[in-house]
């Protein structure tokens, strides 16, 4: 079950649908021996749910079966893989292995927690197809892997990744969450980087993958939120606890979470038969997980030394349930009595070949004392070698390093050599300011010493066997351990670390509510002010009264920085970090909708405003009254009259709805929906015009700000003949003129709904607020008297 890239995901998938357009999927996780389920209906007919949740996972495997059941008008599961993902492994296996009966017994048997505890007995029937999804990803895991799984060691979640933020792929990719769209900016020399990017401060593999599915998949919990920022809070106060968490993470090996594997998974014949085969590899991956296990238990009394004083209710927590569980220095004592005490982790290629060889104490099997002896020997006959070298060749600095690849190899500095490099040497390759090379001899004791390390794996695997077997007996503590470690990773070496690198109260706690306004004061991009330093803050309010946000200016002003710079805050908050604005709170957003960019789509034969409607159809098709609505230019791929017509369609749709909208658009004309719907707030971003020349301020104001022909200074500035520029602004004056009068008749025929909508607004803002019994009373009075005058 090895992984030699720790961060690359190490997920199996099972998918599976049925005709009424239901989808199952059953997540395997090798890494971390847990067992995700999801089963939704899917909504789009290009399954975008379903490929939202593949790049969530990143699969190394895609399990299908063999006949596709989709629905009419519907791509099917197995076509979206060999689309979508052509560069993962596809196995179709046979439809009797997507047994869901088979599931809910293997589920039973293997989850660490109680069947009651899951809640199998009722999600049995509602779940059917993601454990049909189960029983065949685990039965060609076993198959394939040629392994049991452990019983009562697998972590599982049913429906895990709906009970967080969804965030479509389409959004992960223009809100540049993952990786960014451009990486280098104008007018700078530094590189842009994405959200993830910019966190990815984490020490251990597992602490990355779980920064990053916190990221793509936030939190919807308040309760769990304010868990990690009241953890913040001690941190940012306690600088103390702060370096000394810091240090002590730094003790833990960064492949802690790889240590489960061994300890979840058994082979299928664990005898002496093994000695038959080459399982060397396999071997040696079991060695170096005892270590790793042995080196994360000596650095436990060290974080329990400095959570002792800790009070924060998730670092308590993670105190009582880690730190003083007493099965910890069970599985210690355990190991103590067999594997060396001098044995640490290393990740230095021959001190750790040497540490697994020598982990079981001395004396235990004769066979391996043997075996130990040989590889002592032709280690020493190679350094032997080349010492012998450097005087024959009189090649003073020769050296001899090692590598997992091709084990001992001769490296020499090149202004070493005088003339040509004598035939003795072979393999020669030249590599920066060194020569590369071997020899025959060195060649042969390579061979004889990757042998005898070879048979130290096989026979320390053996003695190692009752050890793995009383270790398996507590796998459910070791999947604690590795879950508080990620847990503590992310927070202190990401979310703490960031917050510390800023200047002070730049960053500030985020509050939640689940009905209340989405109130930011004095935003910011948390990626480009790290860019920019003179980066200009705006704020942004949204409510019931007032659920609608038109944001309007010229090209280049802010708008669509503005869009992601809210969408960013949002996200940064719900997964549990300070967030760069001066006082925020928030509603619990459940879902983020973005539509940005303006791009044919030629894979699926679209055009710009095909793209634009098939992903305005899926927000529609999928909103809810907690998502939020995030949409730049809709409308402007056709013609004038259709993209305005169809904008404010789509405006009037979303008004409707108690979800959080906010538009950007160059349609000056939709200023307009402000005069009809009092739940709609217009916005500009404000520039300054001198000479004809448009000076930008990012500024964010209320109302609409008319920059007279803006469009036809750039076209100016762009060389177009006075001549087209003048009859153009002509044209534009008529248009204006009559657009102008019907404003007025509107204003006036909705003045008063406005006026009602404005008090509601004012009042749900008062509601929500912290003051006392006599500032309310205050308020209202001063509300009332607003109203009475028609000045609110």
């Amino acid at each position: 079950m090895e992984d030699d890239n720790g961060e690359r995901s190490s997920f199996v998938i099972g998918l599976i649908e049925n005709r009424a357009k239901e989808v199952g999927v059953a997540a395997f996780d090798l890494r971390s021996a847990s067992l995700h389920l999801s089963q939704y209906i899917e909504t789009s007919s290009s399954y975008q749910n379903t490929k939202t949740l593949l790049e969530f996972y990143e699969p190394m495997v895609i399990i299908v079966p063999p006949n596709k059941l989709a629905a009419d008008g519907m791509v099917g599961v197995s076509q979206l893989a060999d689309r979508f993902f052509s560069t993962i492994r596809k196995v179709i296996m046979a439809r009797g292995c997507f047994d869901d009966t088979r599931g809910a017994v293997l589920i039973k048997n293997l989850a660490a927690k109680e069947p009651s505890a899951l809640g199998l007995d009722s999600y049995y029937k509602q779940y059917y197809l993601c454990l049909a999804a189960a029983a065949a990803t685990i039965k060609w895991t076993e198959a394939e892997k040629g392994v049991i799984v452990t019983n009562h060691s697998l972590l599982v979640t049913f429906n895990g990744s709906f009970d967080h933020m969804n965030i479509d792929s389409s959004s992960v990719q223009n809100l540049e969450i993952i990786e960014p769209m451009h990486s280098g900016l104008l007018g700078t020399s530094n590189k842009k980087r994405s959200l993830f990017q910019m966190l990815k401060t984490t020490r251990t593999f597992g602490g990355t993958r779980l920064l990053r599915a916190n990221i793509l998949q936030p939190l919807k919990d308040i309760e769990t939120i304010n868990a990690r920022l009241d953890c913040l809070d001690e941190l940012m106060s306690n600088e103390q606890l702060f370096f000394g968490l810091s240090q002590a993470l730094r003790k833990f090996p960064k492949e802690i979470d790889r240590v489960l594997c061994h300890f979840c998974f058994k082979p299928k014949k664990v005898t002496n038969e093994v000695l038959a085969t080459d399982n060397a590899r396999r071997s040696q991956n079991l060695i170096s997980s005892i270590i790793l296990l042995k080196t994360a238990l000596d650095a436990l009394p060290l974080l329990s030394n400095v959570l002792k004083d800790a009070k924060s209710f998730l670092l308590r927590n993670v105190y009582e349930s880690t730190c003083e569980n007493e099965k910890y220095a069970s599985i210690r004592k355990r190991i103590g009595e067999v594997i060396d005490e001098d044995v640490l982790h290393t990740r230095v290629p021959f001190v750790a070949r040497t540490q697994q060889c020598f982990a079981v104490k001395a004396g235990v099997d004769g066979l391996l004392d043997m075996a130990r002896r040989s590889f002592c020997d032709t280690s020493e006959a190679i350094h032997s070698l080349a010492i012998k070298y450097r005087e024959d060749f009189k090649l003073p600095n020769l050296k001899i390093p090692f590598n997992n690849r091709q084990g001992f190899y001769f490296s020499i500095p090149q202004k070493s050599i005088q003339g040509k490099l004598p035939n003795k040497f072979i393999q020669v390759i030249k590599h920066g300011n060194n020569i590369h090379c071997s020899s025959l001899e060195l060649a042969s004791l390579n061979v004889r010493n990757k042998s005898a390390s070879k048979e130290c794996y096989i026979r320390t695997e053996l003695c190692l066997e009752a050890l793995m077997d009383a270790i398996r007996q507590d796998v459910s503590v070791l999947t604690l351990l590795s879950e508080v470690l990620c847990l503590l990773d992310m927070i202190v070496n990401s979310f703490a670390h960031m917050i510390s690198t800023k200047p002070v109260d730049q960053y500030t706690r985020p509050q939640f509510t689940y009905d209340g306004p989405l109130a930011i004061d004095s935003g910011r991009h948390p990626i480009l002010e790290s860019i920019h330093n003179d980066f200009i803050p705006n704020n942004i309010f949204l409510s019931e009264a007032s659920n609608v946000v038109i944001v309007m200016g010229p090209n280049m002003s802010g708008k669509s920085t503005y869009l992601q710079q809210v969408c960013l805050i949002v996200i940064l908050a719900q997964i549990g970090c300070y967030i760069p604005a001066r006082y925020a709170t928030l509603r619990v957003i459940d879902r983020i909708f973005t539509r940005m960019g303006t791009i044919d789509c030629l894979e699926s034969n679209s055009s710009t405003f095909m793209t634009e409607m098939k992903e305005t159809a899926f927000i529609m098709q999928n909103i809810s009254k907690r998502s939020l609505v995030v949409m730049d230019e809709l409308g402007r791929a056709t013609s004038s009259s259709d993209g305005f017509a169809m904008a404010w369609s789509c405006c009037e749709h979303l008004l409707a709805l108690k979800a959080y909208t906010i538009f950007a658009t160059h349609m000056e004309n939709l200023s307009e929906l402000a005069i009809i719907y009092p739940n709609v707030k217009i916005l500009h971003f404000y520039v300054e015009v001198k000479n004809n020349r448009m000076d930008f301020k990012f500024q964010l104001r209320d109302g609409q700000l008319h920059v007279p022909h803006y469009g036809l200074m750039l076209a100016g500035v762009a060389g177009l003949p006075s001549s087209v520029v003048e009859t153009a602004k002509r044209i534009t004056s008529t248009i204006t003129q009559k657009k102008t009068k019907r404003l007025e008749v509107n204003c006036q025929q909705y003045r008063d709904i406005q006026m009602i909508y404005r008090v509601s607004q004012r009042l749900i803002c008062l509601k929500y607020s912290n003051q006392d019994e006599d500032s309310l009373r205050e308020s209202l009075q001063n509300l009332k008297e607003s109203y009475i005058s028609g000045n609110i």
